[in-house]
């Protein structure tokens, strides 16, 4: 199985920006890959989501704006670039991986997932 590890994540002032990446221990063989974060005493929650071939997006609305993710295909790696950072986007951010091509914005799908990297956004 394929494994994933997060980087990139950091300590930031509010109005920063930060790129996290996701890297795959071998060829990265899913449907989609996304972008899950987890504030503490929080639900995990859907950031961003791409389909590994076409490059399709889909993101959660509230985040639209500032948040992108993306793909290289040839070196197996996901990202997500945040812009104008806010303190409520302090969270242990997560990528995942599935085969399903539904309920892509659902954590409950995925059946790969890193360990997760601390993104820390200062007032």
């Amino acid at each position: 199985q394929v494994e994933l590890l997060e980087s990139g994540g950091g300590s930031v002032q509010a109005g920063g920006s930060l790129r996290l990446s996701c890297g795959a221990s071998d060829t990265f063989n899913y449907y989609a890959a996304a972008w899950f974060r987890q504030a503490p005493g929080k639900e995990r929650e859907f950031v961003a989501v791409i389909s590994w071939s076409s490059g399709a997006t889909y993101k959660a609305d509230s985040l639209r704006s500032r948040f992108f993710i993306s793909r290289d295909r040839a070196n197996n790696q996901l990202y997500l670039q945040m812009n104008r950072l806010k303190p409520e986007d302090t969270a242990v951010y997560y990528c995942a991986a599935t085969n399903s091509r539904e309920e892509l914005s659902t954590s409950a799908v995925y059946t790969t997932w890193g360990q997760g990297t601390q993104v820390f956004v200062s007032a």
